[in-house]
């Protein structure tokens, strides 16, 4: 089959389009023929640092398959497989829990200490076929398109998990979300839009702005031309915002929560430009703040939003489809920050 991979970290230039092994299946397991495969951020960081990847790389395990966000159709299933058959569409789960442990048991697999990512640990979608576990495959509705559902498992499952799980976003609350460009960032606005809350959004420029201004937003920043706290006590009368979206990192960390209402909370999902942020103690009781941290989410979630999917509630933002062997290109559209929601792979 037909597969993107690299052996070595590097730039764009150590992908590779070529002819690898078409995966062979375990009992419980299915094959999926990939119809589109959504681009992440941790895809570049794979391919340039992740130790992670150096590890597999040190251990003789070459090539590497990137790609998390998949759907497609069952083409062959294993012995033990439930659910499925073959030639159901469906999107996969990007998650391989233990199944095992209390987390699991409880519901919340997204805690696993031991769970992988399909992409990351496994190969994953940047193929023409991947094999999954047959419980990580969901059906997809009739009116749900396989570029659509590819763009949901991880941006979409991430911000419903912070926003609804997490965060317990309520109607008529204020909300502040970075970067509303991205992924994590334009799937936070349709799902806070579709709760009823106040949107405060972000973005490093004004045609990204624009567009989030085209999908609700209430009020947007840029925030190259202005400290984004600022803007918004002064849009909310000194108060703040009730719950802050926040994945940036350490370059936007003050000002998030210096962007806090009382009683707020921030709830974070990463930290692209940095780990390590500090935190006033004294403002965090005096004004009752919450932080929180969110990773990914449970399949249940996942199935929730398939299904609003599938009734148009929420309508995945897609900047642009590629084929498959032009995935350097995808990843260089990301480093450049010239997308404006998904960008996503498929069958030439």
């Amino acid at each position: 089959m037909k597969a993107v991979v690299f052996s070595e970290q590097g730039s764009t230039e150590v992908l590779q389009y070529t002819d690898v092994p078409k995966p062979t299946l375990n009992a419980n397991e299915v094959l999926v023929k990939v119809e589109a495969c959504a681009v992440n951020y941790l895809d570049l960081h794979a391919r340039r640092n992740r130790p992670e990847i150096a590890e597999k790389f040190e251990r003789g395990e070459t090539p590497h398959i990137l790609g998390s966000d998949i759907a497609g159709t069952i083409a062959e299933i294993g012995d033990t497989a439930r659910g499925v058959v073959v030639g159901d569409r469906v999107v996969l789960a990007p998650c391989i829990p233990c199944g095992v442990c209390s987390d699991c048991h409880g519901g919340a697999e997204n805690l696993c200490d031991t769970q992988e990512l399909i992409g990351f640990q496994t190969n994953g979608g940047y193929a023409e076929y991947v094999k999954a576990p047959a419980q990580n495959a969901i059906q997809l509705p009739e009116a749900l398109s396989f570029v659509n559902a590819a763009a949901m498992p991880i941006a979409y499952l991430t911000a419903w998990h912070m926003l609804m799980t997490r965060a317990q976003l309520r109607p008529g609350e204020d909300i502040l979300i970075l970067g509303v460009g991205g992924g994590v960032g334009s799937a936070g606005l349709q799902i806070a839009k579709l709760i009823g809350a106040r949107v405060f959004a972000t973005a490093s420029s004004d045609a990204k702005l624009a567009r989030a201004g085209e999908m609700g937003a209430d009020a947007t920043i840029n925030y190259k031309d202005i400290d984004f706290s600022e803007a918004v006590l002064d849009a909310t009368d000194g108060r703040g915002v009730d719950v802050v979206l926040e994945h940036v990192g350490a370059a936007t960390w003050d000002q998030s929560i210096a962007s806090l209402a009382k009683n707020g909370r921030l709830v974070s999902c990463g930290v692209t430009t940095g780990n390590m942020g500090t935190l006033n103690i004294r403002k965090l009781y005096q004004k009752q703040l919450t932080v929180m941290g969110s990773a990914l989410g449970t399949v249940t979630e996942l199935r929730t939003l398939v299904h609003l999917a599938g009734r148009e509630k929420l309508v995945p933002i897609i900047d642009r489809t590629l084929p498959l062997h032009r995935a350097g290109e995808a990843h260089l559209l990301l480093e450049n920050r010239q997308n404006f929601g998904k960008v996503v792979l498929i069958k030439a």
